[in-house]
């Protein structure tokens, strides 16, 4: 029973505890941002963690966010379909940050007040295909073609599963480990035991081999939270479909009553007539007289 609690309140992801929370998080965060900069920065004191809950990812933490060099740095995780609104999520995460990182008091002088560059990355590792690399705008999203002076905010999306070999794979080993990993588990993914099974395999195999070690079955832990957390979003967006194709339907039955009463009782108006009256179009009476032989 003990374990069963510890699974359902685990929050962080494998990604998030690698990159945040373990005790070797700062050196994989250097390696990652130097993989993604071409820099060799190597003092773990250059790096200044950002705490923020519950933006990106609700009730389960699968993001991390940090200052380092002049920059603060977002970055998500994605196992399933990419979610286009990330931009306006990061947008809302930075405000966050920003509120952090900039003394209070400072937002009220005179003098220019100089903030970290932000800059927001998604590693997508899911089993839907995905281009190798694809950039998110939160301009997409406007009503209106923005003028010149808009708010622009852009989303790196990388694909890390290996077998897209995005260049980061290469400059950051841990994060090729950590694909590695994945691999792994969807490799068992059905069977019996799979995460230890995956978990041994990758001990033997030299892959995340010190860490798997130190927290197997913390790793474990956070995978059975992880996947679950998958299969939850994917209900809902099964759901709230099939509540988009129960809610067309319903529409269109009404539509179609409506249409039917209209054509009753006014047999000499034309298509066009009843449609302009109804706000629908021309072929919705058609069809409907087709339907119901009138």
């Amino acid at each position: 029973m003990a374990s069963e609690k510890e699974n359902r309140e685990h929050k962080d992801s494998v990604f998030v505890d690698l990159f945040y929370s373990d005790e070797t998080a700062k050196k994989n965060l250097l390696s990652l941002y130097n993989a993604l900069h071409d820099t060799n920065l190597q003092d773990e004191k250059l790096i200044r963690k950002v705490k923020i809950d519950d933006v990106l990812y609700k009730n389960f933490k699968n993001d991390i966010s940090f200052e380092v060099n002049g920059k603060v740095i977002v970055f998500g995780e994605h196992q399933s379909t990419v979610n286009p609104n990330m931009p306006l999520r990061c947008l809302l995460y930075a405000g966050r940050a920003y509120e952090q990182l900039v003394d209070e008091d400072a937002r009220y002088k005179t003098e220019l007040v100089k903030i970290p560059t932000p800059e927001f990355y998604t590693f997508y590792n899911g089993k839907k295909d995905f281009p190798v690399e694809k950039e998110l705008s939160l301009s997409d999203a406007f009503i209106e073609m923005p003028g010149k002076n808009h708010l622009q905010l852009k989303v790196e999306v990388i694909n890390i599963n290996t077998d897209k070999a995005h260049e980061i794979l290469e400059k950051c080993r841990v994060l090729r480990e950590y694909s590695l990993f994945i691999d792994a588990v969807r490799k068992y993914s059905g069977k019996d035991g799979a995460i230890k099974k995956a978990i041994d395999e990758c001990i033997d195999r030299g892959i995340l081999e010190d860490y798997l070690k130190r927290k197997g079955s913390e790793v474990r832990n956070m995978l059975i939270a992880e996947y679950s957390y998958e299969r939850d979003i994917q209900v809902k967006q099964e759901e709230a479909r099939q509540e988009g194709k129960d809610e067309g339907r319903q529409e269109g039955m009404l539509l179609s009553a409506r249409i039917f009463h209209e054509v009753r009782d006014n047999p000499d108006a034309t298509d066009e007539q009843i449609a302009q009256k109804l706000g629908c179009l021309p072929e919705d009476v058609g069809s409907t007289r087709k339907m119901f032989g009138i």
